[in-house]
């Protein structure tokens, strides 16, 4: 009997596949951490000792390197490279694009995307669970969504690099890039 009442009580336990909410303000971790599996076991540091620069990232104001295969560059930005967003439920990323450059197709296991068209324009899209494709060319100062999981790709198909920044909804969001996907033909 209390097997199935423990059955049922877990049954309708509420469950959520993000992040968990942070219980601090902020988590400022005292060492820069090397991986994102180790920023749990790092203290935070001090409130008294954390100042305004531990809340700014200065890293993705220039391109990344261009991948010479794809025409990509792409810089992420997680606890890892800005330890201010510990415990946070987010990150973020830069992604650049020279004239045909691709985002192969791949997907992020733990999180739902935003990217936001900042120079030129990108011909964005995902494919939902059913094999629907939902494409089309996102210009600068839009913005398109791909819901967690979704596998998506990005190209730019003008004559100028084209810049977007990514936004995630977990530290940690995952990369799945699509087994050969990115070879060249």
């Amino acid at each position: 009997m209390i097997t199935i009442f423990a059955i049922l009580l877990l049954g309708f336990l509420p469950f959520t596949p993000a992040d968990p909410d942070p219980v601090l303000d902020f988590c400022v971790p005292e060492a820069t951490p090397v991986q994102l599996n180790r920023l749990r076991s790092i203290p935070c540091k001090s409130p008294s000792n954390v100042t305004a620069d531990d809340f700014v990232f200065s890293g993705i104001q220039s391109r990344g390197n261009f991948s010479p295969s794809t025409g990509f560059a792409g810089v992420a930005v997680n606890p890892v490279q800005f330890p201010a967003l510990n415990t946070l439920g987010m990150s973020f990323a830069r992604a650049d694009f020279e004239p045909g450059g691709v985002n192969p197709p791949h997907y992020h296991p733990r999180a739902t995307e935003t990217a936001l068209v900042v120079e030129g324009s990108v011909y964005s899209g995902f494919v939902d669970s059913t094999g629907r494709v939902y494409a089309k060319v996102v210009e600068k100062g839009e913005v398109m969504v791909f819901p967690r999981g979704m596998v998506h790709f990005q190209m730019n198909g003008g004559d100028s690099v084209a810049t977007i920044f990514g936004s995630f909804n977990s530290e940690n969001p995952g990369l799945v890039k699509i087994p050969g996907a990115g070879a060249v033909v």
